[in-house]
């Protein structure tokens, strides 16, 4: 599951480029993303001796080309990529891909796990996976529980029955996030974890349960399923028959329900390192320290501080005597937030998204299907953008009704429409699109090609593309 917008790790996480595909840590041995680290730790089942299909993923249509981009730097291939065209929660997501497995053929076992999440201690993880897909494969829910290591009010919680002493137990009950007294007294209690949101479970048995305890989005789903169009790698269920499905969580629409019941729903313990990096309190945790608990990434420079965490990413930052404190540094925004108060970040992004500003949505750096521009200067009547082309990639054929462009080549080689005529530009050399004049920009080479564009005119929003002809699909 990938469509979340992760925004309480702004501003380095956008709805346009969120959380889950985000290189968070700051070593060099792991440059992989949330959404990566996720499919690398589901192959080691294979190495388990568990056959495993390719992946199946549910996220955005606004994030599509990010998934297959991903999967392609593992040289993963997923089976699909199902496109929620609005977010409906947990429930109507894992149903989708249930429809998707079962008209696959045969009736698989689902591991569902969500992209955004982090563990230390893979061997750890794919063993109670193991456990997990062998006890689900008769038809059992399985639902993998967090060993507790401090009283968290941050997470719900699952009561076992036996306490937890065997290997697969049995669910007595889930319990809503408590206060903190609970929390400890749950902790002292034992037989409780936490609900990360990963389960195990047949497709048929997922689709048995949502008949029995919601067949109004297993109704629903089923028809945006059955209006779905395909294209490639990408399936789109339809629009308006997804729109009308409820909005639901798993746990709301059915594993809550299931204990009491003649549904089996077990449980397996992990105690894997594992954080859903819910917040910069969470990311500090999980970080490297110094002596001092200082955590950075980036080029940062911490001096008399404790218990910080310091995140660089285009500029030098430097702090002293700070304790407890987020600095965040992106392009164009800095958060500087109290560790303690890191889920509140959230009420930036609200007002953000109330004054309409794009730092909510975009970077200043934005990634395309094609590649990525970066407006590194702008004022009136004038904007400047670095833009970055795939090998064998080329933008829409387009046109502007407001603005003129001038293009020089920085490296690569350019092969420009522009009106009725087609021209080849290597490094330094430049060309000028007139306001009004119908033009593309594609790499015919081997290596990325790299512009600057100069825009001049009186409106230079995004939204001023008329597109003609456009290998992506875009409108």
């Amino acid at each position: 599951m990938a469509g979340g917008s992760g925004t309480r790790l702004w501003p380095l996480s956008r709805a346009g480029y969120p959380k889950q595909f985000l290189v968070l840590s700051g070593d060099a041995d792991n440059r992989f993303s949330l959404f990566q680290q996720a499919a690398q730790r589901l192959q080691g089942l294979a190495d388990a001796g568990i056959q495993v299909a390719a992946p199946c993923i549910v996220g955005n249509e606004d994030h599509r080309f990010l998934v297959l981009d991903q999967l392609r730097e593992l040289a993963l291939e997923p089976a699909s990529v199902l496109l929620e065209p609005v977010g409906r929660n947990t429930a109507p997501a894992v149903t989708l891909a249930a429809l998707a497995a079962l008209e696959a053929g045969g009736d698989p076992v689902l591991v569902v796990n969500s992209s955004d999440q982090t563990v230390t201690d893979t061997a750890a993880f794919t063993a109670a996976l193991r456990q997990a897909v062998r006890a689900a494969a008769d038809g059992t829910v399985v639902i993998l529980g967090i060993t507790p290591d401090k009283p968290e009010t941050g997470y719900g919680y699952i009561r076992v029955a036996d306490g937890g002493g065997s290997a697969v137990a049995t669910v007595a009950q889930f319990v809503e996030k408590p206060d903190a007294t609970t929390a400890a007294r749950y902790l002292a209690e034992g037989g409780y974890f936490w609900n990360a949101g990963m389960f195990v479970l047949k497709a048929s048995a997922w689709m048995a349960a949502l008949e029995r305890f919601r067949p109004d989005i297993a109704t629903a789903t089923r028809a945006a399923w059955a209006a779905r169009s395909t294209d490639a790698k990408f399936v789109r269920p339809g629009k308006v028959e997804f729109a009308a499905v409820p909005s639901e969580s798993v746990d709301y629409a059915v594993l809550e329900k299931c204990p009491g019941t003649d549904i089996a729903i077990r449980m397996v313990a992990l105690d894997a390192g594992w954080n859903d990096l819910g917040a910069w309190e969470a990311v500090w945790q999980v970080a490297p320290k110094d002596a001092q608990g200082n955590a950075s990434v980036g080029d940062a420079i911490v001096k008399d501080s404790r218990n910080t965490l310091v995140h660089a990413h285009s500029r030098l930052v430097s702090v002293v005597g700070l304790e407890d404190v987020v600095v965040v540094e992106t392009a164009d925004a800095v958060l500087v937030a109290s560790r303690e108060r890191s889920q509140d970040v959230k009420l930036i992004v609200n007002q953000l998204g109330a004054e309409q500003r794009g730092e909510q949505t975009l970077h200043r750096k934005v990634h395309r299907p094609w590649g990525w521009y970066d407006s590194i200067d702008n004022g009136p009547r004038h904007q400047v953008k670095r833009i970055m082309v795939k090998p064998g990639a080329s933008l829409s054929l387009q046109m502007h009704h407001h603005r003129a462009e001038h293009w020089i080549v920085v490296s690569g080689t350019a092969e420009i429409t522009n009106g009725d005529k087609v021209l080849l530009l290597a490094e330094n050399q430049s060309t000028y699109i007139p306001l009004g004049q119908t033009h593309r920009l594609a790499n015919p080479g081997k290596v990325p090609l790299e512009i600057i564009e100069v825009q001049s005119g009186s409106y230079l929003g995004e939204d001023d593309i008329v597109r003609f002809e456009d290998t992506y699909g875009r409108k």
